[in-house]
């Protein structure tokens, strides 16, 4: 099914600035914003997940886990750095 042109991917507009203003990356921002106008805004903050510790991989799968989401600039960072890369995406 193809967007027209006028379609806006941002689904909470709101809460899409809200996000952006605390310092989230666009991406997340929009992850978060789209989740809540589908699910609502409180069954987005209840869904919650694990995930594993970062600081418990190696830089290897660190990387992995980057090129996994698209991310780009990874290969030349820090353990702490992809880290915080991988957390603000």
């Amino acid at each position: 099914m193809a967007m027209n042109d006028n379609s806006n991917p941002i689904k909470d507009e709101e809460l899409y600035e809200k996000l952006q203003e605390e310092g989230n990356s666009k991406q997340k921002s929009a992850r978060i914003a789209n989740a809540a106008a589908r699910d609502g805004r409180s069954s987005v903050g209840q869904r919650g997940g694990e995930s594993g510790n970062y600081e418990d991989w190696t830089v290897e799968e660190l990387k992995g886990r980057a090129k996994e989401i698209g991310l780009t600039g990874y290969s030349d960072k820090r353990k702490a750095d992809l880290i915080q890369a991988l957390r603000n995406s």
